[in-house]
């Protein structure tokens, strides 16, 4: 029978002030941090702020990091991470931006992280989008440069549809959407069966996911702290509504691909990719013969420059899904390239 993760959890220790629990299993146990829903206990390298706005008739707090230059160059660079990252996993690209004189905001988005994640709230790229609009609008923000990546990438492809009067250049960083799963044979999983599977996630889980498609399959001690990011936040009492608000992210990126809206992009746009990236949402429940069709991301970046008007390409050759992560000093040599 397969091991779900369901388990007691015995809060047995205090360390640092941090509650560490032991996840008892009938197959295996746990240990580590424990942070909940919203990260609670989980430090940002920055004061995080708060934006409070009505949005689905809720009232929602979204989080986000303002961080200002010492010498600034006028330009505002906004961060939109990935399904399984958050602002904070942007620490070291916020930290070159700014010593080069970038004001940057990093939002988490609703539904991640330390924002809310309402149990009832209808997710769409065009919803996220509006809500990042609203924030940068309540900071006086009229105009910046669009970074993002993985689901991220999505958004901010949305973003510039959207509001491309708003943004200065866009870099998609290993983004998701570069294909149509569905299209390519995918079969459709509904938000139940993405929310049983969702339940399951232990750091081991998330460790081999990580090594095998962030990292192209290596494996570093400093990312250990983002493993233990999300496991920390599954392993409190908020688990089960952070497995159902997941899932939905899931039945977003999946039906919802920007793909087909590339030519219509007409800000410009770089692409940044890890041609070992190999992220395909749903591909473990394809066939093996329509496996073998998806996450080509060196294909892919190429066809996606080839559509996107006067967009630049810009590959490593031996890196994964998350570039900035597995190695920070190419990565962002690159992107200040691009932002030049």
């Amino acid at each position: 029978m397969k091991e779900r993760g369901y388990c007691w959890r015995i809060m047995i220790a205090a360390v640092t002030g941090m509650l560490v629990a032991a996840c008892i299993t009938g197959a295996r146990a746990e240990s580590g941090p424990v942070y909940g829903p919203r990260l609670a206990g989980f430090s940002y390298p920055w004061p995080v702020r708060e934006f409070g706005f009505t949005s689905q008739r809720q009232v929602l707090r979204m989080a986000y990091l303002d961080v200002r230059p010492k010498q600034a160059n006028g330009q505002v660079a906004v961060l939109l991470h990935g399904k399984n990252f958050c602002a904070a996993t942007w620490e070291s690209t916020i930290r070159v931006l700014a010593a080069r004189g970038y004001r940057v905001i990093a939002p988490d988005q609703i539904g991640f992280c330390k924002s809310d994640t309402p149990e009832n709230y209808q997710f769409s790229f065009e919803q996220l989008a509006l809500n990042t609009r609203d924030l940068l609008d309540s900071l006086g923000i009229g105009k910046a440069v669009m970074i993002g990546h993985s689901t991220g990438g999505m958004l901010a492809a949305r973003y510039a549809l959207m509001f491309p009067e708003r943004v200065t250049r866009l870099v998609l960083v290993d983004p998701l959407g570069l294909e149509d799963w569905r299209a390519k044979g995918v079969p459709y999983r509904s938000v139940d069966q993405w929310f049983a599977g969702e339940r399951g996630r232990t750091a081991e889980t998330i460790r081999a996911y990580e090594t095998k498609y962030y990292y192209a399959g290596t494996w570093k001690p400093a990312y250990e702290r983002w493993v233990q990011m999300l496991a920390g936040q599954y392993r409190g009492t908020g688990s089960e509504a952070l497995a159902w608000n997941s899932a939905r992210l899931y039945d977003m990126i999946y039906t919802q691909p920007v793909i087909y809206e590339f030519s219509s992009l007409r800000v410009p746009t770089v692409l940044i990719i890890g041609d070992k990236d190999m992220t395909a949402v749903g591909a473990d429940g394809a066939s093996p013969e329509v496996r073998a069709r998806l996450g080509h991301y060196p294909v892919l970046a190429k066809a996606a420059v080839a559509a996107i008007p006067g967009a630049k390409l810009i590959e490593f050759p031996t890196l994964g899904h998350a570039p900035q992560i597995q190695d920070p000093s190419a990565f962002h040599s690159a992107l200040l390239e691009s932002l030049r």
